[in-house]
Protein backbone atom coordinates (compact mmCIF):
# COMPACT_ATOMS: atom_id res chain seq x y z
CA UNK A 1 0.00 0.00 0.00
CA UNK A 2 1.25 3.54 -0.60
CA UNK A 3 2.45 5.47 2.13
CA UNK A 4 0.28 8.71 2.16
CA UNK A 5 2.32 11.90 2.27
CA UNK A 6 3.43 13.10 5.34
CA UNK A 7 5.56 16.19 6.91
CA UNK A 8 8.96 15.96 7.96
CA UNK A 9 9.58 14.43 11.56
CA UNK A 10 10.53 16.57 14.42
CA UNK A 11 10.66 14.69 17.18
CA UNK A 12 13.92 14.07 19.09
CA UNK A 13 15.92 11.34 17.94
CA UNK A 14 14.31 11.12 14.48
CA UNK A 15 15.44 11.69 11.65
CA UNK A 16 13.99 13.63 9.23
CA UNK A 17 11.33 11.91 6.26
CA UNK A 18 8.76 9.52 5.97
CA UNK A 19 8.40 6.32 8.58
CA UNK A 20 9.81 3.02 7.67
CA UNK A 21 8.01 0.53 5.74
CA UNK A 22 8.85 -2.73 7.47
CA UNK A 23 10.51 -4.59 9.72
CA UNK A 24 13.16 -5.85 7.20
CA UNK A 25 14.13 -2.19 6.18
CA UNK A 26 17.96 -1.62 5.63
CA UNK A 27 17.98 2.41 5.09
CA UNK A 28 21.33 3.77 4.89
CA UNK A 29 22.64 7.17 5.57
CA UNK A 30 25.51 9.30 6.34
CA UNK A 31 24.97 12.37 9.49
CA UNK A 32 26.93 15.02 10.95
CA UNK A 33 28.75 18.06 9.93
CA UNK A 34 30.00 18.53 6.32
CA UNK A 35 32.94 16.33 5.52
CA UNK A 36 33.07 14.97 8.72
CA UNK A 37 29.70 12.63 8.14
CA UNK A 38 29.93 9.25 10.40
CA UNK A 39 27.56 5.96 8.72
CA UNK A 40 24.71 5.03 10.43
CA UNK A 41 21.13 3.75 9.66
CA UNK A 42 17.47 3.69 10.14
CA UNK A 43 15.95 1.65 12.94
CA UNK A 44 11.79 0.90 12.63
CA UNK A 45 11.53 3.42 14.77
CA UNK A 46 12.72 5.66 12.75
CA UNK A 47 15.43 6.70 15.00
CA UNK A 48 19.02 6.67 13.84
CA UNK A 49 21.34 4.35 14.64
CA UNK A 50 25.04 4.54 14.90
CA UNK A 51 27.23 2.37 12.62
CA UNK A 52 31.10 3.71 13.52
CA UNK A 53 31.80 0.69 15.32
CA UNK A 54 31.19 -1.69 12.26
CA UNK A 55 32.74 0.53 9.62
CA UNK A 56 34.28 4.01 8.86
CA UNK A 57 31.83 4.89 6.48
CA UNK A 58 29.72 3.59 3.84
CA UNK A 59 31.69 3.63 0.94
CA UNK A 60 31.10 2.01 -2.72
CA UNK A 61 32.89 -1.38 -1.44
CA UNK A 62 29.79 -1.51 1.48
CA UNK A 63 27.18 -1.46 -1.82
CA UNK A 64 28.29 -5.36 -2.45
CA UNK A 65 25.30 -7.91 -1.81
CA UNK A 66 27.62 -9.63 0.56
CA UNK A 67 28.36 -6.70 2.41
CA UNK A 68 24.26 -5.66 2.94
CA UNK A 69 23.27 -8.67 3.59
CA UNK A 70 25.74 -8.81 6.65
CA UNK A 71 24.21 -5.32 7.62
CA UNK A 72 20.87 -6.85 7.32
CA UNK A 73 21.94 -9.44 9.61
CA UNK A 74 22.71 -7.17 12.95
CA UNK A 75 20.69 -6.98 15.91
CA UNK A 76 20.29 -3.06 15.20
CA UNK A 77 18.87 -2.43 18.60
CA UNK A 78 22.05 -2.99 19.98
CA UNK A 79 24.23 0.06 17.67
CA UNK A 80 24.14 3.06 19.27
CA UNK A 81 21.44 5.57 19.21
CA UNK A 82 21.79 8.96 17.95
CA UNK A 83 20.32 11.27 19.69
CA UNK A 84 18.90 14.91 18.28
CA UNK A 85 18.36 15.23 14.62
CA UNK A 86 21.77 15.90 13.11
CA UNK A 87 22.57 16.85 9.35
CA UNK A 88 22.44 14.21 6.85
CA UNK A 89 24.85 14.32 4.21
CA UNK A 90 24.56 12.18 1.02
CA UNK A 91 24.05 8.13 1.54
CA UNK A 92 27.27 6.92 0.29
CA UNK A 93 30.76 8.37 -0.38
CA UNK A 94 33.21 8.06 -2.86
CA UNK A 95 30.56 8.33 -5.57
CA UNK A 96 32.74 8.06 -9.09
CA UNK A 97 30.01 9.56 -11.35
CA UNK A 98 26.54 10.83 -11.80
CA UNK A 99 25.14 10.34 -14.94
CA UNK A 100 21.08 11.53 -15.64
CA UNK A 101 18.28 11.25 -18.45
CA UNK A 102 16.66 13.82 -19.88
CA UNK A 103 13.06 13.99 -20.88
CA UNK A 104 12.63 10.21 -19.36
CA UNK A 105 8.64 11.14 -19.11
CA UNK A 106 7.11 12.16 -22.27
CA UNK A 107 4.94 14.38 -19.99
CA UNK A 108 7.96 16.62 -19.18
CA UNK A 109 9.02 16.59 -23.03
CA UNK A 110 5.94 18.25 -23.64
CA UNK A 111 5.67 20.85 -21.28
CA UNK A 112 9.27 21.87 -22.55
CA UNK A 113 8.76 21.95 -26.01
CA UNK A 114 10.88 18.54 -26.60
CA UNK A 115 10.46 15.87 -28.61
CA UNK A 116 10.07 12.37 -26.71
CA UNK A 117 13.68 10.46 -27.35
CA UNK A 118 13.74 7.54 -28.81
CA UNK A 119 16.17 6.15 -26.72
CA UNK A 120 17.64 7.60 -23.26
CA UNK A 121 19.47 10.72 -23.73
CA UNK A 122 22.13 10.90 -20.94
CA UNK A 123 24.15 13.51 -19.29
CA UNK A 124 26.28 13.81 -16.06
CA UNK A 125 26.17 16.17 -13.42
CA UNK A 126 29.65 17.14 -11.52
CA UNK A 127 30.29 15.48 -8.68
CA UNK A 128 31.23 18.59 -6.29
CA UNK A 129 27.14 19.17 -6.83
CA UNK A 130 26.23 16.36 -4.40
CA UNK A 131 24.90 17.48 -1.28
CA UNK A 132 23.22 16.06 1.60
CA UNK A 133 19.05 16.48 1.35
CA UNK A 134 18.28 19.15 3.59
CA UNK A 135 21.55 21.01 2.93
CA UNK A 136 20.49 24.93 1.63
CA UNK A 137 20.77 25.69 -2.48
CA UNK A 138 22.65 28.44 -2.99
CA UNK A 139 21.51 30.15 -6.59
CA UNK A 140 24.54 31.07 -8.69
CA UNK A 141 26.18 34.77 -9.14
CA UNK A 142 23.19 36.31 -11.46
CA UNK A 143 20.97 32.96 -11.47
CA UNK A 144 17.59 33.46 -13.81
CA UNK A 145 16.28 30.39 -14.07
CA UNK A 146 17.72 27.44 -11.42
CA UNK A 147 14.23 25.34 -11.36
CA UNK A 148 13.74 21.82 -9.51
CA UNK A 149 12.91 18.56 -10.42
CA UNK A 150 12.42 15.41 -8.47
CA UNK A 151 13.42 11.96 -9.15
CA UNK A 152 14.16 8.58 -8.44
CA UNK A 153 17.93 8.00 -8.28
CA UNK A 154 19.46 4.33 -8.48
CA UNK A 155 23.11 3.41 -6.85
CA UNK A 156 25.40 0.59 -8.52
CA UNK A 157 26.21 -2.43 -5.91
CA UNK A 158 28.26 -4.37 -8.55
CA UNK A 159 30.30 -3.62 -11.56
CA UNK A 160 27.91 -3.43 -14.60
CA UNK A 161 29.90 -4.09 -18.10
CA UNK A 162 27.40 -4.29 -21.45
CA UNK A 163 24.93 -6.48 -19.06
CA UNK A 164 21.78 -7.27 -19.86
CA UNK A 165 18.51 -6.08 -18.83
CA UNK A 166 17.27 -8.92 -17.18
CA UNK A 167 20.55 -8.98 -15.23
CA UNK A 168 20.09 -4.84 -14.51
CA UNK A 169 18.50 -4.89 -11.11
CA UNK A 170 21.07 -7.21 -9.45
CA UNK A 171 23.40 -4.64 -10.32
CA UNK A 172 21.66 -1.93 -7.90
CA UNK A 173 22.59 -2.19 -4.33
CA UNK A 174 19.51 0.73 -3.50
CA UNK A 175 17.70 3.53 -4.54
CA UNK A 176 17.22 6.98 -2.91
CA UNK A 177 15.91 10.57 -3.66
CA UNK A 178 17.39 12.91 -5.79
CA UNK A 179 16.76 16.41 -6.55
CA UNK A 180 18.13 17.16 -10.09
CA UNK A 181 17.92 20.99 -9.63
CA UNK A 182 19.09 23.18 -13.02
CA UNK A 183 19.96 26.55 -14.28
CA UNK A 184 18.03 26.15 -17.53
CA UNK A 185 20.07 29.30 -19.04
CA UNK A 186 22.99 27.41 -18.43
CA UNK A 187 21.56 24.18 -19.58
CA UNK A 188 19.79 25.90 -22.49
CA UNK A 189 21.58 29.23 -23.86
CA UNK A 190 25.00 28.64 -23.48
CA UNK A 191 25.97 26.29 -26.38
CA UNK A 192 23.72 23.37 -25.48
CA UNK A 193 25.98 21.46 -22.94
CA UNK A 194 23.71 20.08 -20.20
CA UNK A 195 26.43 19.33 -17.78
CA UNK A 196 26.95 23.16 -17.43
CA UNK A 197 23.34 23.79 -16.03
CA UNK A 198 23.08 20.83 -14.04
CA UNK A 199 26.58 21.07 -11.69
CA UNK A 200 26.78 23.91 -9.85
CA UNK A 201 27.61 23.17 -6.25
CA UNK A 202 24.85 21.49 -4.20
CA UNK A 203 22.51 21.03 -7.40
CA UNK A 204 22.16 17.33 -6.58
CA UNK A 205 20.96 16.85 -3.21
CA UNK A 206 20.77 12.64 -2.37
CA UNK A 207 19.28 11.13 0.29
CA UNK A 208 17.88 11.15 2.97
CA UNK A 209 19.11 7.24 2.73
CA UNK A 210 19.92 5.13 0.95
CA UNK A 211 16.80 2.03 0.68
CA UNK A 212 18.29 -1.32 -0.54
CA UNK A 213 16.64 -2.97 -3.33
CA UNK A 214 14.77 -5.80 -1.49
CA UNK A 215 12.66 -2.98 0.24
CA UNK A 216 11.91 -1.74 -3.12
CA UNK A 217 10.32 -4.99 -5.24
CA UNK A 218 9.15 -2.94 -8.33
CA UNK A 219 11.05 1.06 -8.99
CA UNK A 220 8.41 1.40 -11.52
CA UNK A 221 5.51 1.70 -8.96
CA UNK A 222 6.77 4.28 -6.90
CA UNK A 223 5.14 7.88 -6.55
CA UNK A 224 6.94 10.92 -6.92
CA UNK A 225 6.27 14.78 -5.54
CA UNK A 226 7.43 17.59 -5.34
CA UNK A 227 6.49 21.37 -3.63
CA UNK A 228 7.65 24.92 -3.67
CA UNK A 229 6.68 27.02 -0.93
CA UNK A 230 3.89 24.45 0.22
CA UNK A 231 2.35 24.92 -3.21
CA UNK A 232 2.41 21.05 -5.35
CA UNK A 233 4.75 21.43 -8.79
CA UNK A 234 5.06 17.52 -8.95
CA UNK A 235 3.17 14.78 -8.66
CA UNK A 236 3.37 11.38 -10.78
CA UNK A 237 4.76 7.69 -10.45
CA UNK A 238 7.85 6.31 -12.23
CA UNK A 239 5.25 4.12 -14.13
CA UNK A 240 5.19 6.56 -16.77
CA UNK A 241 9.04 6.57 -17.03
CA UNK A 242 9.55 6.03 -20.85
CA UNK A 243 12.61 3.97 -20.17
CA UNK A 244 12.08 2.31 -17.07
CA UNK A 245 15.46 1.41 -14.72
CA UNK A 246 16.28 -2.02 -15.86
CA UNK A 247 16.76 -0.45 -19.41
CA UNK A 248 18.62 2.33 -18.58
CA UNK A 249 21.55 0.47 -16.56
CA UNK A 250 21.58 -2.00 -19.05
CA UNK A 251 22.16 0.47 -21.99
CA UNK A 252 24.72 2.82 -20.12
CA UNK A 253 26.24 -0.42 -19.21
CA UNK A 254 26.95 -0.60 -23.14
CA UNK A 255 28.46 2.57 -23.28
CA UNK A 256 30.62 2.63 -19.69
CA UNK A 257 31.79 0.49 -17.25
CA UNK A 258 29.45 1.29 -14.12
CA UNK A 259 31.08 0.89 -11.11
CA UNK A 260 29.88 0.63 -7.08
CA UNK A 261 28.85 4.33 -5.85
CA UNK A 262 27.65 5.12 -9.18
CA UNK A 263 24.55 7.28 -8.80
CA UNK A 264 22.06 7.40 -12.22
CA UNK A 265 19.00 9.14 -11.95
CA UNK A 266 15.95 8.96 -14.09
CA UNK A 267 14.51 11.67 -14.97
CA UNK A 268 11.77 13.97 -13.68
CA UNK A 269 7.97 13.97 -14.34
CA UNK A 270 6.05 17.38 -15.57
CA UNK A 271 5.51 20.44 -13.22
CA UNK A 272 9.05 22.28 -13.02
CA UNK A 273 9.23 26.01 -13.23
CA UNK A 274 10.19 26.17 -16.79
CA UNK A 275 6.97 24.39 -18.28
CA UNK A 276 4.88 26.59 -16.01
CA UNK A 277 2.68 29.70 -17.88
CA UNK A 278 4.95 32.21 -17.73
CA UNK A 279 7.57 30.00 -16.38
CA UNK A 280 8.72 30.34 -12.55
CA UNK A 281 11.98 29.88 -11.23
CA UNK A 282 13.53 29.65 -7.72
CA UNK A 283 14.02 32.73 -5.81
CA UNK A 284 15.91 33.50 -2.77
CA UNK A 285 13.53 32.40 0.19
CA UNK A 286 11.95 29.67 -1.02
CA UNK A 287 11.29 26.41 0.21
CA UNK A 288 11.35 22.84 -1.69
CA UNK A 289 9.90 19.68 -0.10
CA UNK A 290 10.38 16.47 -2.42
CA UNK A 291 10.11 12.63 -1.96
CA UNK A 292 9.53 9.51 -3.75
CA UNK A 293 7.82 6.88 -2.31
CA UNK A 294 9.43 4.55 0.66
CA UNK A 295 12.65 6.78 -0.02
CA UNK A 296 11.86 9.66 2.77
CA UNK A 297 11.78 13.17 1.71
CA UNK A 298 14.13 16.67 0.85
CA UNK A 299 13.45 19.84 2.42
CA UNK A 300 15.92 22.68 1.23
CA UNK A 301 15.55 26.37 1.23
CA UNK A 302 16.93 28.55 -1.94
CA UNK A 303 19.69 31.28 -1.06
CA UNK A 304 21.15 34.10 -2.98
CA UNK A 305 24.71 33.96 -3.79
CA UNK A 306 25.59 36.72 -1.65
CA UNK A 307 24.36 34.45 1.50
CA UNK A 308 26.54 31.19 0.12
CA UNK A 309 28.63 29.22 2.32
CA UNK A 310 32.21 29.63 1.16
CA UNK A 311 33.54 26.64 2.41
CA UNK A 312 31.00 24.04 0.44
CA UNK A 313 32.00 19.89 1.31
CA UNK A 314 30.45 17.20 0.39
Amino acid sequence: MRQPYLPLLGEEGKAQGLPVLGEADLKLLRYGPKGLEKPGLLDNNGRIRDLSGVMSDITPEILAQNRLDSLSALNIDALPLVEGSPRLGAPVSGVGKILAVGLNYSEHADETGAKPPTEPMLFSKAITALSGPNDAVTLPRDSKKSDWEVELAAVIGARAQDIEESQALAHIAGYAVMNDISERAWQKERGGQWIKGKSFDAFAPLGPWLVTKDEIPDPQNLILWLTVNGEQRQRSTTAKMTFGVAFLVSYISRFMTLMPGDVITTGTPSGVGLGMNPPTFLKPGDVIRLGVEGLGEQRQEVRAWEDRDHHHIR
